[in-house]
């Protein structure tokens, strides 16, 4: 995606999602609208269809430079929004953001601008060629482009500068509290060390509290396509940095894998003190959310939105409040559904389940944190507090201490749509 204009309201400027010559997506409403007219949300023009031209060289100029500051753990300057509180647009609800893949947020300006660095050539022409592989048949599709775009992340302060990247829109979206996932293995597989990964994710997220007032936690996921014992080899292999580590977590390709295979583990991480997540029934179904909750022993299930076919299932997860973390814009790129207007949101909040509202993997599925709150809040009609009650689910369902929580929490119920 373009990074987010940044220009006066109401001037000509490119959204952040750009727009076909004939009517484009706004991907910040969760509509189409036609070029030219205002996109609501960000109190902007859309110039492309009218201007084609001139859209793309203002892209270019409404961007942001992309500043490359090796050795100080800061990050390159790609997002180009309106700071929270701006008169551009009202303050988004505080929130946590619960799922979020931090390889996921990996968008087109610095991909380009981190393979550059390392001396690499991406198999794209441009950044608009790469948004427009951006175009997912179902969770493989997804998976394939994910995995060999990562290729650019090489150093520690390609890490710290994905991160950062991701924190700095992540505050502009209202996110105040983040539990981030990461695949060591996609990277090791690479002959990138797990310590390279975890130093420089962690470097990113020591300076948050202070730099972007942002409390986070690292969740260290397991490919679940991949062996057991890759998984277990993998924990080995990080268990000199497990102080940096909240939890674990299982993700990639969920049908033909389910989580009874990394049983063992999930054994040693809870052992060690770790929290464990899973990902379960988005494409696979109701007995990969049981076999989460009975042979790892979650904390929590990451989407499970497919756990509303068994009305057993639903019971369980009501009476134990177990967390769902639903990611609304991923389940409608992937075609979990097929329109935003079908997803199950609405009923799973009606059968008293804990869900909340995430982004997954945002830079691919076209939206952050309160991307995913306004599209819910217009496709399904959610009022103001049922969106409270989401925020409020997200700080409940987090791993942080009561005291930093129920300071989170009191911002929630201060807020003032």
């Amino acid at each position: 995606m373009a990074a987010k204009c940044a220009r006066t309201p109401g001037e000509s400027c490119v959204p952040r999602e750009s727009c076909t010559p004939q009517e484009g997506a706004c991907i910040l409403r969760g509509v189409n609208h036609a070029p030219g007219e205002s996109c609501a949300s960000r109190g902007v023009v859309c110039v492309i269809g009218t201007l084609p031209g001139a859209a793309r060289e203002r892209r270019a100029a409404t961007a942001g430079p992309v500043v490359a500051r090796r050795g100080g753990g800061t990050a390159h300057d790609l997002t180009g929004a309106e700071p929270i509180g701006s008169d551009a647009m009202a303050a988004p609800i505080p929130k946590a953001e619960l799922h979020l893949h931090i390889e996921g947020t990996l968008e087109p300006e610095l991909a380009f601008a981190l393979a550059e660095g390392n001396g690499l050539t991406l198999p794209f022409a441009s950044q608009d060629d790469l948004r427009a592989a951006y175009s997912f048949q179902d969770l493989q599709s997804f998976l394939d482009l994910y995995y060999a775009l990562m290729t650019v992340l090489r150093t520690e302060d390609d890490f710290a500068d994905l991160a950062d990247a991701y924190l700095t829109r992540a505050r502009e979206q209202g996110v105040r509290h983040a539990e981030i996932f990461f695949d060591p293995q996609a990277h090791t597989a690479r002959g990138v060390p797990v310590g390279t990964v975890i130093r420089g994710l962690a470097r990113a997220l020591d300076a948050a509290p202070e730099k972007h007032g942002i409390t986070t936690r690292l969740i260290m996921c397991f490919l679940r396509d991949h062996s057991a014992g890759s998984a277990l080899r993998t924990f080995e292999e990080a268990r000199p940095h497990l102080e940096r580590i909240t939890a674990i977590g299982l993700d990639s390709a969920e049908v033909g894998n389910p989580p009874a295979k990394f049983r063992e583990v999930f054994e040693l991480a809870r052992e060690a003190g770790l929290k464990c997540v899973a990902h379960a029934g988005e494409e696979g179904p109701p007995a990969n959310v049981w076999e989460a909750l009975d042979v790892l022993g979650v904390d929590r299930v990451d989407h499970g939105v497919r756990s509303m076919e068994d009305p057993k299932l639903v019971a369980r997860l009501a009476a134990d409040q177990v967390p769902l973390t639903v990611c609304p814009l991923s389940n409608l790129r992937l075609r979990v559904v097929d329109r935003l207007a079908d997803h199950p949101l609405p009923a799973m909040l009606d059968a008293g389940l804990m869900v909340t509202v995430n982004s997954d993997d945002p830079s691919y599925f076209g939206g952050y944190a309160e991307d995913n709150f306004t599209a819910v809040r217009e496709a399904l009609g959610l009022d103001e507090e049922t969106l409270r009650a989401l925020a409020r689910n997200s700080f409940q369902a987090s791993f942080l201490d009561e005291t930093t929580r129920e300071t989170y929490l009191k911002e929630v119920d201060a807020h003032v749509f």
